[in-house]
């Protein structure tokens, strides 16, 4: 007998909300609030998601769809603890790659935010 675990986008965007809630606020929420590393963050996801492909060659968020054949064929691991660590563990190998390939950048960008949003003590 198979089963079939339902994998869908949605619930992965979530996990990864839960992870990164798990990560200190700087560098790691501030810097994956920035729209283009949280984007980078959940491709990175999905593409190493079995079963999940690209519908889209769209650059906003994938559009990404069940291959059904695939599912059939391919096991995740069966209890749902295994499969949400499976998933865990992928979040937070995205995350390092993401943090190390774009240190400079994150840098850069925190600091920038970081002087904006500075106080003004011109009021005194």
């Amino acid at each position: 007998m198979q089963t079939v675990v339902k994998l869908t986008p949605q619930s992965v965007l979530g996990e990864i909300e839960s992870v990164l809630d798990t990560y200190p606020y700087n560098p790691y929420q501030q810097a994956f609030a920035i729209a283009d590393l949280r984007q980078e963050l959940i491709c990175f996801v999905l593409s190493r998601i079995p079963c999940l492909y690209s519908a889209s060659d769209d650059k906003s968020l994938p559009d990404y769809q069940l291959d059904q054949e695939c599912l059939l064929n391919f096991k995740l691991p069966r209890s749902p603890l295994e499969q949400t660590l499976y998933l865990q563990n992928l979040i937070h190998q995205g995350i390092s790659s993401i943090m190390k390939e774009k240190s400079d950048w994150i840098s850069d960008r925190l600091e920038t935010i970081q002087v904006d949003s500075q106080p003004s003590y011109w009021f005194g």
